[in-house]
C-alpha cells in the first residue's frame, strides 16, 4: 500500500493581496556600516582641507554621520 501525500496545511490568515518581507536586524545595519565605512574611506585625512572648503561636502557629512549615529 503507498503512503498517504503530505499536504500543506491552509493558512488561517486572509490574503491581503501582498507580500510581506521581514528583514533580519544585520541585513540593515551591514550595508549602513558598509557605507559609512567607505564614506570615511573616501574622506581620508589627506582630503579634510578639501571638506572644510567646500561647506556642501561638510554638511552632507554631518547629516550621513547623524544618520547612521544611534
Amino acid at each position: 500500500m503507498a503512503a498517504p501525500a503530505h499536504h500543506h496545511p491552509r493558512t488561517t490568515h486572509p490574503a491581503t493581496g501582498g507580500i510581506e518581507v521581514r528583514l533580519p536586524w544585520w541585513a540593515v545595519v551591514l550595508p549602513t556600516v558598509a557605507f559609512t565605512a567607505l564614506m570615511l574611506l573616501i574622506i581620508g585625512t589627506g582630503d579634510a582641507q578639501a571638506a572644510t572648503t567646500d561647506p556642501a561636502i561638510g554638511r552632507l557629512l554631518a547629516r550621513v554621520m547623524a544618520l547612521v549615529s544611534p
